[in-house]
């Protein structure tokens, strides 16, 4: 696949030396240096499961967003086809500082987070002081290879694998990104989503500043260059200052590497140490897993650790920072049941989700089958609360690249048949429940529902291993608009009758929250629920391509960003906040 090499520690395009400017940022707080990462002010987060549920079962379905409004996307083009249904997690991020062999190490902690992207993946080593850099359209295997990795030597490396839809300028898009700026170079790799990015570029650019991407992390590289702060530690405190949503970044100069997390937590970011001592940040402890390194805990919401060989590790406290709203979907689909998230087994949390359903929703079923691979822990639970044998009814293939060439004579469902097929053995003449871990659109369940009626199914009983989506993230998630989501627009028995099945039940909202117990309060549920934590000031734009235009005027800016300037007088708080005042939960 293309990838592009740098090895020079100033970019083609290096930043501009600008002057200093007010960006209306919150009033800034003051921070203390700890010595020692332990004694971090913020306690660690006490989590526990339950297993124990008694609640309603009256799923949580909202008019959060009417048919015939917009919501706060506007008119957008839906990136999701049909036959991937599901809503996507845009990056992963990986940083190992002190091992010989780092930029290896990060090759394969981002094999082990392939999951949160495929669509682009780039490694930025440290040797001498020189940020070499190495980026690529595709997957990892596909970036990469040997020479490559030669080309990458030193102790110090950032990774990123990265999701986005296809488009000319992708290569650009693709991360980590490296700036030369007065002091030096600074790499960086984000995962998350700004949701005042189109006013600080906007800002920046009116001062003169000149972008070469459409992505929303080149606004950091932007504000770290011109804060007037020292040391670099504290420019990069300056920016984070100005920054709203969720960002969990990892940044590498010539002789430090900084991890750091927005102050609600919203995306995952672990520490974890290998044998020799080297120091490892990652978006999940799978990645923590695969390379050797020891868990040792998360990187506290508002928090910034540094590491050098003069200090070690050093903890700095942000900004004084709310309640954590850590983004719920991460133990639903996106990270992987090995992992451990915001605390929890991500593996414990899905059998328990798949033991709500059974509980709350039962159904009287000879078989249980999951839609792999994400439903598959929900479906365990399920079976095992049930006493229903889990079989394999859905065999999924896992070598169906991007695009495919489709039969002239067309085929029925034909992009769900490639990935998924029915084994007619299991389902022939069976009363079946099937598990999925949500729906979006309510596409794909249609046509899984009629590939499992066409096997031989007697009956076909959905369970959903999440409440009804009625809200599109603005938060690094990405998903269709609130108008595309199809829990928005129609009742539950609705969904039942689109989607062909003989019943249909969703975890109910409050038994999830139950379940999270004393910890309930510490998650974001936006897309349940409407209520953002942080309000979207700017319209999004999701799966549209790479376009760029020349300025803020034309309908459609920045796509990559998944920012676009908003129709004419449009106001996104009036257009969000009495529709969810009617859907408080």
């Amino acid at each position: 696949m293309a990838a592009t090499v740098n090895l020079s520690s100033t970019p083609s395009n290096p930043i501009s030396k600008l002057p200093s400017f007010s960006l209306n940022s919150p009033q800034k707080p003051s921070f203390s240096l700890f010595p020692n990462s332990s004694s971090f002010p913020c306690k660690p987060f006490s989590h526990s499961l339950k297993s124990q549920f008694i609640t309603s079962s009256k799923n949580p379905i909202s008019d959060l967003f009417p048919p015939n409004k917009s919501g706060p996307e506007g008119d957008i083009v839906s990136s999701f086809s049909d036959d991937d249904d599901k809503p996507r997690e845009e990056c992963g991020v990986v940083g190992i500082f002190g091992d010989p062999e780092a930029s290896r190490l990060c090759y394969l902690a981002l094999h082990a987070l392939q999951h949160r992207g495929q669509e682009g993946a780039g490694i930025v080593a440290v040797n001498n002081n020189v940020l070499q850099t190495v980026t690529g359209v595709g997957l990892v295997s596909e970036v990469f290879n040997e020479s490559k990795l030669d080309q990458l030597s030193g102790e110090m490396a950032i990774g990123h694998v990265r999701y986005s839809t296809a488009g000319s300028s992708m290569l650009k898009n693709v991360q980590p990104f490296v700036a030369g700026y007065r002091f030096g170079s600074v790499g960086v790799a984000h995962n998350g989503n700004l949701v005042n990015y189109r006013a600080l570029r906007a800002m920046l650019e009116d001062n003169g500043s000149i972008f070469n991407t459409s992505s929303d992390t080149e606004v950091v590289l932007h504000l770290i260059a011109i804060s007037k702060a020292r040391p670099f530690l504290l420019r990069i405190v300056d920016a984070c200052e100005k920054l709203e949503g969720a960002y969990s970044m990892v940044f590498v100069t010539g002789d430090k590497l900084v991890a750091v997390r927005d102050p609600y937590g919203f995306r995952p970011l672990v520490m974890g140490r290998r044998s020799n001592g080297a120091v490892v940040f990652a978006s999940e402890t799978c990645a923590l897993d695969l390379i050797e390194a020891t868990y040792e805990r998360e990187v506290y919401p508002g928090e910034v650790l540094v590491v050098d060989k003069k200090d070690g590790v050093q903890s700095l406290c942000l900004m004084p920072h709310p309640e954590p709203k850590q983004c719920i979907f991460e133990h639903i689909y996106f990270a992987l049941p090995n992992s451990l998230v915001f605390g929890r087994s991500v593996y414990e949390s899905r059998r328990v989700f798949g033991d709500i359903l059974a509980t709350e929703s039962p159904v009287d079923c000879d078989v249980v089958i999951a839609v792999p691979d994400s439903g598959v822990v929900a479906a365990l639970g399920y079976a095992a609360k049930a006493g229903v044998p889990f079989q394999q009814g859905l065999i999924r293939s896992h070598y169906v690249g991007r695009t495919f060439i489709e039969p002239s004579q067309k085929i029925r469902d034909f992009g769900v048949k490639l990935k998924l097929s029915p084994v007619r053995g299991v389902l022939e003449g069976k009363r079946v429940v099937v598990v999925d871990d949500s729906i979006v659109r309510g596409t794909t369940s249609s046509k899984i529902v009629r590939l499992i009626k066409e096997a031989g199914a007697k009956e076909i009983h959905m369970r959903i291993a999440s409440p009804p989506i009625i809200g599109s993230c603005y938060y690094g998630v990405d998903t269709p608009s609130a108008e595309e989501l199809i829990s928005n627009r129609m009742s539950v028995e609705e969904i039942r009758k689109f989607i062909g099945c003989d019943s249909l039940a969703f975890l109910p909202f409050d038994s999830l929250k139950k379940m999270l117990s004393t910890d309930a309060p510490k998650f974001c549920y936006a897309c349940f629920s409407g209520k953002y934590p942080v309000m979207p000031r700017e319209a999004k734009a999701k799966g549209v391509g790479d376009s760029m235009d020349d300025g803020l005027n034309a309908p459609l800016v920045s796509i990559d960003g998944h920012w676009i300037k908003g129709p004419p007088n449009f106001d996104l708080e009036k257009e969000i906040d009495p529709l969810y005042q009617q859907s408080k939960i």
